[in-house]
């Protein structure tokens, strides 16, 4: 497995593709860090957190769409699936990788939270609680724009399709609204990642929302595992 991430990691960096993603992520949170706290004489980093989110809908799938598409595209995938390496590592392997420029993305947050606490008393909780949340979320969509990425080998259908899924996922709570059926709504609400989202945004950390995000990878991960394995006999 330690194999796969440092392929995956060598690709992100000798692409534009991990340098981008970098350089957008801490040029707009440094700007969104100026206008929405900064500015404002206030070292509350919440406006920060939530602008991100956003740019995290749309750099997810920069992120994802080469990690499985690409070793199809280039046939490359044949000599992953028949070596000693069992899917699941390979998978989980790629997934890591991806994970790993996310974090480093997002964790520029907490260079602006430890240098601010040099000049005024911060709320740890919330911010803790935020950097938690939006770490899940991110890992959340990687793990279903990987199981995308794997169902094509053009990247720009697994790129579009993933923002697309990751759009519908953020619009879920709107649709309880337009259902009749209350029981059909609840499981809908049950279900909503910003449900889930927001109380650990706001530092509540229950063991059930955690446990959310956590199953939605596993069951992702797994999903791709069973695409792969479907190639490999087929």
């Amino acid at each position: 497995m330690t194999a796969i991430i440092r392929r995956e990691l060598y690709a992100y960096f000798n692409s534009p593709i991990g340098y981008v993603y970098l350089g957008v992520v801490y040029f707009l949170s440094g700007v969104f860090l100026l206008t929405g706290s900064l500015m404002a004489g206030s070292a509350d980093l919440r406006p920060v957190f939530s602008s991100l989110l956003t740019v995290v809908m749309f750099l997810t799938p920069v992120l994802t769409m080469r990690l499985m598409s690409e070793d199809r595209r280039r046939h490359t995938d044949q000599v992953l699936l028949t070596s000693p390496i069992t899917l699941g590592a390979i998978v989980t392997g790629k997934f890591l990788a991806a994970a790993i420029v996310y974090t480093a993305g997002i964790s520029i947050t907490l260079v602006y939270a430890a240098t601010l606490s040099f000049f005024a008393l911060l709320n740890w909780a919330i911010i803790i609680g935020n950097y938690i949340a939006l770490l899940l979320l991110g890992l959340a969509f990687i793990s279903i724009g990987q199981f995308i990425s794997s169902l094509t080998e053009n990247q720009a259908i697994a790129a579009i399709g993933t923002f697309a899924v990751v759009l519908a996922i953020l619009f879920l709570d709107v649709l309880p609204s337009f259902i009749p059926n209350a029981f059909l709504a609840s499981i809908i609400m049950e279900i909503s990642f910003t449900r889930r989202f927001d109380p650990i945004s706001s530092g509540i950390l229950s063991v059930s929302n955690l446990f959310f995000f956590i199953s939605v990878c596993g069951i992702f991960l797994f999903l791709t595992t069973r695409v792969l394995e479907k190639r490999r006999w087929s």
